[in-house]
């Protein structure tokens, strides 16, 4: 009689990282090709991240499979390089046309930022809140407050929920008006 927990004689190989990552990165291309939906893609990412042996991972890639040759996947892989530059060059092209906010005198208070005319910065753009935002120093770093503001606030594009800290170049935004900090 046998038992339902047997195990094999020689367990199976551990699939390292470098096919994990290479399985991966055939189902990544394959859903930027349209070649997969995104439903079906993250479904596989899952089924690669538990497959215990290389057939599970050769079975999940299969109809991706590139049917190129070598000088296909070159002409990609430069094409790839040559675009991740050119959103380089924009995007630091966009950081250096925003318009300066100057930090505040280290001793100074606490600058308030909204649409409202007593804050020590009255920003007069409808996506702004009236009491938006407020930035000052705490324990010798600057720090930025988001003050529950209706169309948010970002440091380098990510949206600050309470406080972050921030830097002299760092781009912030209040609603849809972008900033560069500068010390300068």
């Amino acid at each position: 009689m046998t038992s339902s927990f047997e195990f094999p004689a020689f367990p199976a190989p551990r699939l390292s990282d470098a096919e994990r990552d290479r399985a991966l990165g055939q189902l990544r291309e394959g859903a930027a090709l349209g070649k997969l939906s995104h439903d079906t893609f993250l479904r596989r990412m899952e089924l690669v991240l538990v497959a215990r042996r290389s057939e599970d991972l050769a079975v999940l890639t299969a109809d991706l499979e590139s049917r190129e040759g070598p000088w296909t996947r070159r002409v990609f892989a430069w094409v790839g390089r040559a675009s991740a530059v050119s959103a380089g060059v924009r995007r630091a092209w966009t950081v250096e046309r925003l318009p300066k906010l100057l930090l505040p005198h280290p001793g100074a208070r606490s600058l308030r930022i909204g649409r409202d005319p007593g804050n020590g910065l009255r920003l007069t753009d409808e996506t702004v809140s009236r009491m938006h935002a407020e930035l000052g120093m705490r324990n010798g770093v600057w720090v930025l407050t988001d003050l529950g503001s209706s169309n948010g606030t970002t440091v380098n594009g990510r949206r600050v929920t309470g406080s972050a800290v921030v830097r002299d170049g760092d781009q912030i935004g209040f609603g849809r008006m972008n900033f560069r900090l500068s010390s300068s």
